[in-house]
């Protein structure tokens, strides 16, 4: 039999000195804290677009949701593909800690 934990996490939004806005999780299980995201600028265009920085650990579930969240809207892309929606699996890629990804709306 296999047991699974519950990952609980508080998402705490900070402004960073160069003007960013971060993101801090924190799990609500061991307490540990970790930084999420680096949110770097919203890109004027034709299409709302968001630009941000993830950490090591973060994954593309969290990064579709929080583009999701940001654009108002499930009907957005990346614009390198970095993580794409998979029927029966969800969203799934294979992001970078560091680089910096934008995703767009529709």
């Amino acid at each position: 039999m296999r047991f699974f934990r519950t990952l609980l996490v508080l998402a705490v939004v900070f402004f960073t000195n160069n003007g960013n806005v971060g993101v801090t999780g924190v799990d609500a299980v061991t307490g540990n804290r970790n930084e999420l995201c680096d949110v770097e600028k919203h890109v004027s265009g034709s299409n709302n677009c968001v630009q941000f920085s993830v950490t090591s650990g973060t994954g593309c579930a969290w990064m579709c949701n929080y583009c999701a969240s940001q654009l108002a809207t499930y009907n957005y892309y990346f614009t390198d593909g970095v993580c794409t929606y998979q029927e029966g699996q969800g969203c799934v890629g294979n992001p970078i800690a560091g680089k910096t990804y934008t995703c767009c709306s529709v």
